[in-house]
């Protein structure tokens, strides 16, 4: 066990960041609980994407700078995409194990209990111990204290936090907040101002930012783009209480040889089809089990996802669904609001 400092690290940027300055009591707060623990046990959600594990390693690398003993957990036995291998501390990730029965639990970009895998008996019989920071505003709050900011990424999030906590940033924490950013931002399409004085800050470290997107967003072979077709040339367009739904379905074959990166341009497509309001991707896992993306620049699909046991944020949201394709797409246009709701 690393032996713990008594003060925060010398070279701190002493709070100049500022990038949640009202919400400073909540991350105040929050620091000062993991600043009181012996071990955090940090947890990111299954099937993680770059702002889940960026802000789980940055989160790490800065526990370890106070010499707070810890460690990174995701509850599910398959590995990390292999799109997130440059980001630093992801090979340290452990996977399919159980939780130690002591320290603090720290989930970060959970947006609610069952994200965190074979770990949900944990937080929810034990809430007392949990730490929830998650930028989703759907997030019901399901630990002891809970800091939920809607905000870019939950990377943002723990920029300000790791000023909180006293911690200097360094070359490789800002490789892993910026892999979240500039991913959940979706290359700085979306977002307010505070993400490009973060994406600033962070370019001043040193990052090969081209690379970064390249390794974690571009790089699709041609096997890749062959598949992508094949889903792009099933696209269904539904008209339905006034809206055009665009659906793109991803059958558990194609499913299976796709990279990560080629799955979130799916995703991508969907939001930005013309002459359609909502973006529909459905990611078969199974004959009747479905990850259910989906994206609108007119209607607020958190509150979609949330009827249907999800959750997300107003133009980007997702839950998961079981029955056949023509069900959970019935049970999905049923969920949307009629005319007069909107």
């Amino acid at each position: 066990m690393l032996t713990r400092t008594s003060a925060p690290v010398k070279g701190s940027s002493a709070l100049n960041s500022q990038l949640f300055a009202e919400h400073a009591p909540l991350f105040a707060e929050v620091a000062e609980r993991i600043r009181a623990a012996d071990r955090v046990n940090v947890v990111a959600h299954i099937n993680p994407d770059a702002d889940a594990i960026g802000s789980a390693c940055a989160l790490a690398k800065g526990l370890t700078a106070l010499g707070i003993d810890n460690d990174v957990y995701i509850g599910q036995p398959l590995p990390h995409p292999a799109n997130m291998r440059t980001i630093p501390g992801v090979d340290e990730i452990i996977y399919g194990e159980t939780l130690p029965e002591d320290g603090l639990v720290v989930t970060v970009d959970c947006a609610s209990a069952d994200r965190t895998g074979a770990f949900l008996v944990d937080v929810t019989d034990n809430p007392s111990r949990v730490v929830v920071i998650d930028h989703h505003n759907t997030n019901p709050g399901f630990g002891d204290m809970n800091l939920i900011v809607e905000s870019e990424s939950t990377t943002t999030m723990i920029r300000e936090l790791l000023d909180h906590l006293g911690v200097e940033l360094d070359e490789d924490i800002a490789y892993c907040l910026y892999a979240g950013l500039v991913t959940d931002t979706g290359s700085f399409r979306w977002g307010t101002p505070r993400m490009h004085r973060l994406a600033a800050e962070l370019m001043g470290y040193g990052l090969n930012t081209r690379q970064i997107a390249l390794d974690l967003m571009d790089t699709m072979s041609a096997t890749d783009l062959q598949l992508m077709g094949a889903v792009l040339a099933e696209t269904q367009i539904i008209p339905v209480k006034g809206l055009s739904v665009a659906v793109l379905t991803i059958p558990t074959g194609l499913l299976a040889r796709m990279s990560q990166p080629t799955v979130e341009a799916i995703i991508d497509y969907a939001r930005a089809l013309e002459g359609t309001d909502v973006g529909v991707v459905l990611k078969q896992y199974s004959s009747k089990h479905w990850a259910m993306s989906l994206r609108s620049t007119v209607l607020n699909v958190s509150t979609v996802a949330r009827s249907l046991g999800g959750g997300g944020h107003k133009a980007a949201a997702g839950y998961s669904a079981t029955g056949s394709r023509s069900e959970v797409v019935r049970d999905l246009l049923d969920a949307l609001p009629e005319p007069a709701d909107r």
